[in-house]
């Protein structure tokens, strides 16, 4: 079976379009329903011009799709970096003046993304406590909730503007006081049907992106109600002409405001970085043909893509995992799915504009609060805390701190929480960013033994030994002489073992016996029984 699939494997470039012409065109048809409402959403939830979204899809699809990576990824706007987006706008002085300071910022930022690859930083996610990175991911889903309620209940922005999150959590009796009916009810059931969506049983009907059905139902219910005449200009989207506002938008003003402007060139770097990485491996997994993607030049096609969207008033692309999983599942081959959602999206922006000003808004913030509920869903908070009650300190302790200061301090105050777990466990401090990896081998077996620990911090050491192993061979892992391996790694381990023997070689992780897991999770923690009770 394995033989069949790697002999079949789709084609790249000219001769890859000709031969899964069909396929691709249908995916990228399928996945333009998806996201041309969301990158609408995630426009406006940004502080940008909400057709200024569709920018960033269009150029993520017909651009960087030529040289990505990645086979499978859709390129485009992404609700992970709403936070950072708009909040760089804020700080730049909001309205028109922060959108052009932001986007001089997401220029250089773009450029940072090019280098990252350039020096084959595409491991950067490994070096990253996974804790920490759903707590940040977490910690937007509840922003992005926060900020869209007000938007699903068509209240007046007098009364959200310029609050906090903590304020507009607090708002929120305020904001249902002040709902307009007709845009609520839009709203609520918008929510109602992108939520239930997944529960429908039939395949046919499924196969209908759940954007699209509220778009069916919500703009005629909009004609129906008469919201040109009975309510008020912020219950309907506004784009204005495609053509005429694609144009040279960045302005690096926003230097003169130094702290402000390095600041968020870190921010849509790194954190714009990390999404796509994370879900270009979890494509990978997905991917029917098994295909690995290059990170590194994916990272530098979505650098590219970055600095044109900035340059022309777009805004930061990641690989989207809805879009891409939606892509998948479509039937696409190719990267060419990528390009064919770009290109219908160009094709629809100029010809149907008309459309797109019917679209409630409040049914545009019904789509953007599903997707912060599937970023802080409950199970992520209970799957965290099956793994270790040290893991959900480090996932709560990463929200508490990115709700009430910023995302990078979120980061920070995550991955501080997890190294004083392990200085407290008894982790040399002189294995915190190398660990000693000993790889021998004789005949068809290799063997990996590792000493001190396996943490986070220095898996990338380990990875890169691991990385040298020729594919096809017998593979053992010994950490026998580790006095913890923590879950990043376990789970990093995991994914090896995964990737290598989809390779044909195989893999043996040994040398735990001795430890204690610190949960009944596969994935947990292993610790040296000496070490202290509180991991």
């Amino acid at each position: 079976m394995e033989k069949s699939t790697k002999l079949s494997l789709p084609k790249d470039g000219w001769e890859g379009l000709k031969e899964n012409f069909s396929s691709d065109a249908v995916s990228g048809f399928v996945v333009f329903l998806l996201a041309m409402p969301l990158s609408l959403g995630i426009a406006k939830a940004s502080d940008f011009p909400p057709i200024m979204g569709l920018l960033t899809a269009i150029i993520g699809g017909i651009v960087v799709s030529i040289f990505a990576g990645s086979k499978m990824t859709i390129k485009g706007p992404a609700a992970g970096l709403i936070v950072v987006v708009a909040g760089a706008v804020t700080d730049f002085g909001g309205g028109e003046i922060g959108w052009r300071f932001a986007l001089g910022a997401m220029v250089v930022a773009g450029l940072v993304q090019v280098l990252f690859g350039v020096f084959k930083l595409g491991k950067l996610a490994d070096i990253f406590p996974l804790s920490a990175i759903h707590g940040m991911l977490a910690a937007i889903g509840i922003i992005i909730i926060a900020k869209q309620i007000p938007i699903l209940l068509d209240v007046d922005p007098v009364l959200y503007k310029g609050k906090t999150i903590i304020d507009m959590i607090l708002s929120i009796p305020t904001f249902l006081v002040n709902l307009d009916p007709k845009a609520s009810l839009i709203g609520v059931v918008a929510l109602a049907i992108m939520m239930g969506w997944p529960y429908i049983k039939n395949a046919k009907i499924k196969k209908i992106p759940a954007p699209l059905v509220v778009l069916l139902l919500a703009i005629p219910a909009e004609l129906l109600m008469d919201f040109q005449h009975t309510e008020p200009a912020y219950a309907l989207l506004h784009i204005g002409n495609f053509v005429e506002n694609v144009k040279y938008n960045a302005d690096f003003g926003g230097f003169a405001m130094t702290g402000t402007f390095i600041k968020y060139v870190i921010m849509f770097a790194l954190v714009g970085s990390l999404e796509s990485l994370l879900t270009v491996k979890a494509i990978d997994m997905v991917d029917p043909y098994k295909r690995k993607s290059d990170n590194n030049k994916d990272l530098i096609a979505v650098g590219v893509g970055n600095t044109l969207a900035a340059f022309l008033g777009g805004l930061p692309m990641i690989s989207e995992v809805a879009r891409s999983s939606a892509n998948v599942n479509s039937g696409a081959k190719t990267r060419w799915a990528n390009f064919f959602h770009g290109l219908f999206m160009l094709i629809f922006v100029l010809v149907a504009t008309p459309i797109i000003e019917m679209i409630p808004n409040a049914a545009l913030a019904a789509m953007l609060i599903t997707v912060g509920i599937k970023l802080a869903h409950p199970k992520e908070f209970v799957n965290t805390f099956k793994i270790g009650k040290e893991q959900l300190a480090i996932f709560v302790v990463t929200i508490l701190f990115t709700l009430f200061e910023d995302l990078l301090v979120g980061i920070a105050a995550g991955i501080l929480l997890k190294m004083i777990f392990h200085v407290v466990n008894g982790t040399p401090i002189s294995s915190f960013f190398k660990a000693p990896t000993l790889v021998s081998f004789a005949g068809n077996n290799y063997l990996v033994e590792i000493d001190k620990s396996a943490i986070f911090s220095n898996y990338l050491g380990i990875k890169r030994k691991l990385e040298e192993i020729p594919a096809g061979f017998n593979v053992t892992i010994d950490l026998k002489n580790t006095k913890l391996v923590d879950h990043s790694v376990m789970e990093n381990l995991h994914h090896f073992q995964h990737d290598y023997e989809d390779n044909g070689g195989t893999v043996k992780i040994i040398g735990l016996e001795k430890h204690v897991a610190v949960s009944d999770h596969e994935l947990a923690a292993r610790k040296l029984p000496k070490l202290t009770k509180s991991y």
